[in-house]
This record gives structure tokens, sequence and C-alpha cells, in this order.
């Protein structure tokens, strides 16, 4: 009898990828309007500065926008490198809010996470069309039309949402699923 994995969706930006960061620097860059990261927040931006929100959507769609984004987290390599021995691991992004964001995503995600199988790149909307057991996300409403078990990736925006199993950092990840031994996450991290 063939046992199967479970499986872990992960959404890139916010929880992989540090969009917000990106973001808040090409805001300052291209429109002299400084938006501290931690308060930088695509539907308030739109509402305070509604004569650059269609600017700012072209900037994002750029080919090549999402292709030098941080890591939101640095242990998120080395987790995600452990998990891949035991689960089943998905990215799963929501590029079709940002249709220009395909070919950089992928390419991010190939430099920083080679490891992974990218015909595990799932590029959807509504995440409710992942089939996972879980789903790490920071967005409160793609984790309620999710079907499986989800998992809030915690950000400043999210922090009034009590409905899910909260983590504040990939570290917390690894102890969610792997264990809490952490020399060995430090030795894969080296």
């Amino acid at each position: 009898m063939e046992v199967t994995m479970k499986s872990i969706a992960v959404d890139m930006d916010q929880v992989l990828a540090d969009f917000l960061g990106k973001a808040s620097k090409a805001f300052k860059e291209r429109y002299n309007i400084s938006i501290p990261r931690e308060e930088f927040n695509v539907m308030k931006l739109e509402a305070q500065y509604p004569e650059l929100a269609k600017e700012f959507f072209l900037m994002i769609n750029e080919p090549d926008f999402f292709r030098d984004f941080e890591l939101e987290d640095p242990y998120a390599v080395p987790v995600l490198k452990e998990l891949n021995e035991h689960y089943e691991i998905y990215i799963a992004t929501a590029a079709m809010d940002v249709p220009g964001s395909f070919t950089a995503k992928y390419e991010w995600l190939m430099e920083h996470f080679p490891f992974l199988d990218p015909q595990y790149f799932i590029y959807c909307g509504d995440k409710k069309v992942v089939k996972a057991d879980y789903l790490i996300d920071d967005n409160i409403k793609q984790l309620r039309s999710f079907t499986g078990e989800g998992i809030l990736y915690s950000q400043p925006y999210n922090l009034h949402c009590d409905e899910f199993k909260r983590v504040h950092n990939w570290q917390e990840i690894r102890n969610l699923f792997i264990g809490s031994d952490q020399d060995s996450l430090l030795v894969k991290s080296k």
C-alpha cells in the first residue's frame, strides 16, 4: 500500500518574498512619497493616492518588479528544503492579480528555492482552487476560501484575525511541521 505525503501550499508574497519592502522603496523612489514598509498597504495606498493607483499597478506589473525581492525570512530556505523531504511542497501565488509578474516570480523562486519542483508552482487568483492539506498565507481572504487547513503568516495588517493558527516566522513553521530541533535548522542554514 502506497503512503501519500501530506501537502503544504505556501504563498509567495509576504510569506517567502518581501513585496512590501520593495513596494515601499519603489514608491519612494518613483513618487518621492515615504511610506514605511510596516505601514505600506496597497488598499490604503489606493485610497490615499487615487491618482497614483493606476501608475502603481503598472509599476508592479513591470516584467522585473518581482525579480529582486528580499527574502521575507532567511530561514525560509533551509526550512522549506527540510519540509520538502517530508511533504509535497506547492508554491501558490495569487499572480493573476499581477499578470506581469509570472516570469519574475518563477525566476525568483528558482534562484532561492532550486530544490522545489517548478511543476508544483501554482499561479492562481482565488486559492480555493489549490488542493493541499495546508496553506500558509498572510491573506485572510485566501485562507477563508481554502478548503484545507489554513495557517496565517503574521503580518501587521492581519493581527486582528484569530480564526487561524498563526505563525510569526519560518522557525515556527518548522516547529509546527517537523519539531523544535533548533540545532539541525542552524546547521542546514549555513
